[in-house]
């Protein structure tokens, strides 16, 4: 039960990745503030260990809003787990402007201000930030532009945050997923037949022949969110089954 005690914020939390972390957090112990925004989601998966807040992350009012009701809620945050997200087609010559900041916005903008805000509450209990990157955000893959820009902004910004946070004992580290079993690829507009398509075109493009499944993903964020990860800070993680690995041929 490492995270008796321990309060999370899991964004994103209503499908893939989201979902299965504060599930598996309040599994070990933990208390959850599920965020997501379909409302009749979050209702499925509140329990006696997670309570559900609808936001839309892109409302500065929103996000403020959310983070006073979780310190009200819980009195304390200890871990912050940035897993909301979106991804679109698009590419330098057609990616619009409107696309490339819905994208920004929900990706990175977001998590910045959702740090900030928690931050307070993570010092004072030595907590730590973990943020949902992907394979995208340290390699180049066509026709998603805006979401391999955004994706290593979250990068960067992992890598920033632990270096200036270092000092005060709050660690922040990231992990890059390959193609996981999600709804990510759904919510963006393909059908289930590209879906299906696409997820088996992926089992040849990682080299372990597979996609990931969000459990997968979800027991590298607790990990690192755990104190056996005590001395793991700024690092952005891969976990794609070989993808990141590989080079066109």
């Amino acid at each position: 039960m490492e995270f008796e005690g321990k309060v999370a914020i899991v964004t994103g939390a209503t499908s893939g990745i989201g979902m299965a972390t504060a599930r598996r957090f309040a599994e070990q112990g933990g208390r959850v503030a599920a965020v997501g925004r379909k409302k009749e989601v979050l209702a499925e998966i509140e329990t006696q260990r997670i309570r559900t807040y609808a936001a839309d992350l892109t409302s500065e009012r929103e996000t403020a809003g959310l983070v006073e009701s979780v310190m009200h809620d819980f009195g304390s945050i200890d871990v912050l787990v940035n897993a909301a997200g979106i991804i679109a087609t698009g590419n330098i010559e057609n990616t619009s402007l409107p696309d490339y900041d819905l994208m920004m916005n929900i990706n990175v903008r977001s998590v910045l201000q959702l740090t900030q805000l928690a931050l307070p509450s993570i010092i004072a209990r030595k907590g730590n930030i973990v943020n949902v990157s992907s394979v995208t955000g340290l390699r180049a893959f066509p026709n998603v532009l805006a979401y391999c820009i955004s994706k290593a902004a979250v990068d960067q910004l992992t890598r920033c945050a632990a270096l200036e946070l270092a000092p005060v004992g709050v660690r922040v580290n990231a992990v890059n997923p390959g193609v996981v079993r999600t709804n990510l690829h759904r919510n963006s507009g393909m059908n289930e037949e590209s879906y299906a398509a696409f997820v088996e075109r992926s089992k040849t493009t990682h080299p372990l022949g597979r996609v990931g499944e969000p459990e997968e993903i979800a027991d590298l964020i607790l990990f690192l969110a755990s104190s056996k990860a005590g001395w793991i800070t700024g690092v952005t993680y891969s976990i794609d089954g070989g993808r990141a690995q590989t080079c066109a041929r």
